[in-house]
């Protein structure tokens, strides 16, 4: 998280609803021979405290839960190289623009008999919004692969302690200088999901 709080803006319900939207990050703890991480689609609650989510068994992460974790999921979205050429404005620097939000929290393994039902529900997530596409369903798939899939996961549970943001979007700099840097990011940006970080920085209130 950037340390600046005026890039901390951002109400708990926006960054959980970002969390929640974007569905995938970065999962970390702390082991035994250091940090481990995993990259993982999730499903967060409603109310953000409880994130539902799955590892391959042979993950280091899932290997080293034989008691609950202390934990944090690194969730990303738009970001951008910005010039200090489009601001127009004398002696400026180069820096990166970039939508963070980070959950942390307890992980847990969760019993093996729960994993159909996190499995179901995420994939009603992800598949929901491929309409009007028919959602892929388990029930397609041949039970005994289905079982046998199964076997290599298990399931996990992160109850929610702290949720903060970062949404770094040039909002320490006048109105008019933020929007020719958004600009610059529309036309010329260096990054991800650029048309997304241009519009939230020209949002910026």
């Amino acid at each position: 998280m950037h340390p600046n709080q005026i890039f901390h803006d951002a109400d708990a319900q926006r960054n959980i609803c970002f969390a929640r939207e974007t569905a995938f990050g970065v999962l970390a703890v702390n082991g035994t021979e250091g940090p481990l991480l995993a990259h993982v689609p999730f499903v967060l609650s409603e109310k953000g405290d409880v994130v539902d989510l799955h590892l391959v068994r042979s993950n280091p992460i899932a290997r080293n839960l034989k008691t609950p974790l202390n934990a944090k999921i690194a969730v990303s979205g738009g970001d951008s190289y910005i010039s200090p050429d489009w601001y127009e404005v004398e002696d400026q620097v180069p820096t990166w623009n970039y939508v963070a939000v980070h959950l942390t929290g307890e992980l847990e393994l969760r019993p093996q008999d729960e994993l159909r039902e996190f499995l179901d529900r995420q994939s009603a997530f992800f598949e929901n919004q491929l309409a009007p596409k028919t959602p892929w369903t388990a029930g397609k798939m041949t039970p005994d692969v289905l079982e046998k899939m199964m076997r290599q996961i298990v399931p996990c549970r992160m109850r929610v302690t702290d949720v903060d943001g970062t949404w770094k979007l040039s909002q320490n700099k006048p109105d008019p200088v933020r929007l020719r840097a958004a600009d610059g990011v529309a036309a010329f940006g260096i990054g991800t999901d650029l048309a997304v970080m241009a519009a939230l920085m020209r949002g910026v209130k």
